[in-house]
């Protein structure tokens, strides 16, 4: 079984650059403090690398 991260939004996009809003569409967010459980892959984290003022990892799963 892939692991798995549980990631909420924590910030705005408004007034942010399109491709920040773009990487938070592409995770699955879009309004504040909704979470999402993404698969634990190498792309996932390089988009939340990207954004780390935005989003907020709340726990890793195995």
């Amino acid at each position: 079984m892939a692991k798995t991260i549980v990631v909420k939004q924590i910030g705005s996009p408004i007034r942010r650059p399109a491709d920040q809003r773009a990487t938070l569409i592409g995770l699955g967010l879009n309004k504040m403090n909704k979470t999402r459980e993404l698969e634990d892959t190498p792309s996932v984290r390089g988009m939340i690398n990207k954004i780390p003022h935005m989003v907020k990892i709340i726990e890793e799963k195995d």
